[in-house]
């Protein structure tokens, strides 16, 4: 079945739409895209690999100061967030994108032009999000549009890798909002409204290990056994609909001092995603099943020592669900719609912060900046040099309306309170 949108959805868009100051702000955008491009080359040219944003960070708050933006402060955590306030009695809306990329502090960062696209790491993923609303904002203050809801701008920390979502997931710990738009990605069509289940650990193998001859069938090797472990897991068969996947990303043992050993110590660290919290389970289960035959089997294969293993979380992420046509899911369609002519795409996962105000209770969605672009997470990650116009139109109109637009229209977002 179609997707479709309330009347009172499109009602709210055609109002604001209609509206003067709003038909000037989206003028405004069309005419300032170079700017958009030069603030995201600038604040990708500094390193910020997770858990080091700190200095991106602090140049992204003194352009959210140089806005107007009330209030701007780094919370406990590294987040990056400032005000500006509605009318009043309004629902608190957040919009973020984050800051940190997953490459190294060392990784050079100049930009490389080649015809229509600016090949810099990180450009895309996620710098060009807080260029986006570095833009949404200009537009608002030179139209001079209020809102009746207050909007919390943020640049958001430890969303990639080993952050797992985690400066998003420490915001919400304490702060209330009641909608929340998560810029991610260069996209200008995608919707992600689903969070995929995401998790990752460490497991650890031991055993009491030995020389590397003279121990020779006396003792077994944890190295043997994660790596049985390993072709175990890799023959897992799993419910593709569901989007549940594997993958084993790291393998340590040994070392160069002790190429004669038999290693002590052996560590992997294994991702398990899916979109199912059922399918979620039974593969964690089917992973801890091929663990658990792979160190009986070392064991036995020697007769000697018994490996034994241990586990941890790194990152624990929940499968996050919430309703299709929640109004914020209903207006963001609307949105897109309008600005691009065409059938937005409602994503059936997604891992973006989002996922976070979902797992929170709190209805969110995740956009892309519009700028458009390609190879994310590698050295060759690049964005286009035009075109970036409607990603940054739909954030300012799927903002207005979930915080409403002063005079015009109601919040779309409901303020509890």
């Amino acid at each position: 079945m179609a997707y479709s949108v309330s009347e009172k959805t499109e009602r709210n868009l055609n109002d604001i739409m209609n509206a003067a100051a709003v038909k000037a702000a989206l003028d405004i955008i069309c005419e300032e895209t170079d700017r958009m491009l030069k603030e995201c080359l600038e604040l990708a040219m500094i390193p910020a690999p997770t858990y080091h944003e700190e200095k991106k960070a602090a140049a992204y708050g003194d352009k959210l100061k140089a806005l107007g933006l009330e209030d701007v402060h780094s919370d406990p955590f590294g987040n990056i967030l400032g005000l500006r306030r509605g009318s009043g009695k309004g629902p608190r809306i957040l919009v973020e994108a984050h800051m940190d990329t997953v490459f190294p502090m060392d990784t050079e960062l100049t930009p490389r032009y080649e015809d229509d696209r600016v090949y810099l790491p990180g450009s895309g993923d996620d710098t060009s999000g807080l260029a986006c609303i570095l833009s949404v904002l200009r537009a608002l203050n030179a139209a001079d549009i209020h809102t009746v809801g207050d909007i919390w701008f943020a640049g958001t920390v430890e969303e990639e890798g080993m952050g797992g979502l985690g400066g998003m997931r420490k915001l919400l710990s304490k702060e209330r909002f009641d909608a929340c738009i998560s810029i991610d990605g260069t996209g200008d069509s995608k919707i992600t409204y689903l969070g995929t289940g995401i998790r990752t650990f460490e497991v650890c193998f031991h055993c009491r290990g030995g020389h590397a001859s003279l121990d020779f069938g006396t003792a077994s090797s944890s190295l043997n056994a994660a790596a049985r472990a390993v072709a175990k897991i890799a023959d897992i068969q799993v419910h593709a609909e569901s989007g549940t996947t594997y993958c084993v990303s790291n393998f340590h043992a040994g070392n160069d001092a002790g190429i004669h050993a038999i290693p002590r110590d052996t560590s992997i660290k294994i991702n398990l995603r899916s979109n199912d919290p059922e399918h979620l389970e039974m593969l964690t289960k089917d992973v801890f099943t091929c663990i658990e035959g792979a160190c009986c089997e070392e064991s036995a294969r020697w007769n000697a020592d018994t490996v034994t293993y241990d586990w941890n979380y790194i990152i624990d992420v929940p499968v996050a669900r919430q309703d299709a046509h929640l109004p914020i899911v209903e207006a963001i369609y609307s949105v897109y719609s309008a600005v691009n002519g065409s059938e937005p795409f409602l994503a059936p996962n997604g891992a973006t912060n989002c996922t976070m105000g979902i797992a929170a209770g709190i209805p969110s969605i995740c956009i892309g900046s519009g700028c458009g672009g390609g190879g994310i997470h590698s050295l060759d990650e690049f964005i286009f040099t035009d075109g970036r116009y409607k990603g940054i139109q739909s954030a300012l109109l799927i903002i207005l309306m979930m915080a409403g637009l002063d005079g015009i229209t109601d919040p779309m977002a409901e303020n509890p309170e």
